[in-house]
């Protein structure tokens, strides 16, 4: 088996793929091009598309060349691909400023000095705000049939549910296979890989590709992955685990893989991490504490650098420790006339973005799950003092994982 495909299978990214032997003897016998989508509905990506940004850095490994599609043509459709309803649609400000956004990060993740596998970024506004809809359907549409478009899974579990299905999301997968033809025609892209929700829309365009140009390519699916909880991955109670940390600390990166579940890590060392694989086998009975500390150790660095990672590893162990102020905490600062107002307990915590609902925050004070400098607060009416503040600082703990300093300003 091709060395790309072998490693691919081993780090638990496979799930399905298209003409399988032949894609494995054309990466022996070339380095080639493969694509993968992202729209850019938010404007970070979060941890739900670590794995496809995992699947470029192992197509860069083995010297081949990723191909990172930014939609800003389809994000103004949106993929009902996993989708109960119709997703709101943004406007083109929104989208070309999330573009910008979602580029820098890939690009943390991605080599960029090497030419000959550095990442193509390509647009496909570019080419689908130019189409003339009647040339459309007489060029490309002709090559899809209604019958086999409501077999796919996107628009199967939507019509089973009897929810509403819009013809423009209907539209979506002629326009993702028309992107792959397009970047067979003017990058000779030869591979497009993406998750197993995906597979519908990838095997369009293969086919589209077969019978528009007569030229083989290839379709590479990952697994759904989900926690061992069962949970979606990228959502937690707290929220989404986005990349930027702009709207998710390097140190709260760092804490949620440092919490996963046990049962998860092994698992999440193969594909999140740089680690070698024989490496990871070495190591996998060690102590369960000292292999998360790792796995967060090693992911963060990747995508906020060594020294982030090492802060919140010092930051965790000050946390734990009891230092009540906690050096490398994140922290957020609240003006002096707030406290002079009477600030309580509650208010404090939701300018602390902990979370976003008072029923909540009463139910955690309830639960003895509230601290201040490590002392629990029981009194959800609880007003924070000056006197509270130690060297200009105010520890807030929510539980005994979620901790951040608050600063007077």
């Amino acid at each position: 088996m091709n060395k790309f495909l072998k490693e691919f299978k081993d780090r638990g990214y496979f799930y399905q793929c298209t003409g399988e032997n032949e894609l494995s003897k054309l990466l022996d016998k070339e380095k080639i091009k493969g694509y993968i989508g992202f729209d850019c509905t938010a404007e970070s990506l979060h941890v739900g598309s670590l794995l496809q940004i995992m699947c470029l850095k192992l197509l860069q490994k083995h010297g081949h060349r990723p191909i990172v599609l930014l939609g800003g043509g389809t994000t103004r459709i949106g993929d009902p691909s996993g989708k109960d309803k119709t997703r709101k649609i943004l406007n083109e400000k929104e989208i070309e400023s999330n573009i910008k956004s979602i580029e820098k990060i890939l690009k943390k993740f991605l080599k960029t000095d090497n030419p000959k596998i550095k990442p193509i970024f390509v647009n496909n506004y570019l080419w689908l705000k130019k189409l003339n809809y009647i040339s459309f359907l007489r060029d490309i549409g002709k090559h899809f049939t209604i019958n086999k478009m409501l077999t796919f899974e996107s628009v199967k579990t939507r019509l089973d549910r009897e929810q509403s299905l819009s013809y423009m999301e209907f539209n979506y997968m002629i326009l993702q296979a028309y992107d792959f033809l397009e970047l067979n025609k003017k990058e000779n892209c030869s591979l497009q890989i993406g998750g197993s929700d995906q597979w519908g829309n990838i095997v369009n365009g293969t086919e589209l590709i077969k019978r528009y140009l007569g030229k083989q390519t290839y379709g590479l699916t990952t697994p759904l992955i989900t926690l061992a909880s069962g949970a979606k991955m990228g959502k937690t109670e707290t929220g989404a685990i986005w990349l930027d940390e702009k709207l998710l600390s390097s140190y709260e990166y760092w804490q949620f893989w440092r919490n996963v579940d046990d049962r998860d890590v092994v698992k999440f060392l193969k594909m999140f991490t740089d680690l070698k694989i024989e490496e990871i086998n070495k190591i996998e009975n060690e102590n369960i504490n000292q292999l998360k500390i790792k796995l967060a150790n090693e992911a963060t660095s990747m995508l906020h650098g060594k020294n982030a990672a090492q802060k919140s590893e010092q930051a965790a162990k000050e946390a734990f420790s009891g230092n009540i102020i906690g050096s490398n905490l994140p922290s957020i600062k609240i003006k002096t006339r707030d406290i002079d107002k009477k600030l309580n307990i509650i208010d404090l915590i939701m300018l602390s973005k902990f979370e976003k609902s008072k029923s909540e925050v009463r139910r955690l004070i309830k639960g003895n799950a509230v601290k201040l400098n490590n002392e629990i607060i029981s009194d959800e009416k609880f007003i924070i003092t000056n006197k509270l503040f130690q060297n200009n600082y105010l520890k807030l703990s929510i539980g005994k994982k979620r901790h951040i300093k608050i600063e007077k300003d």
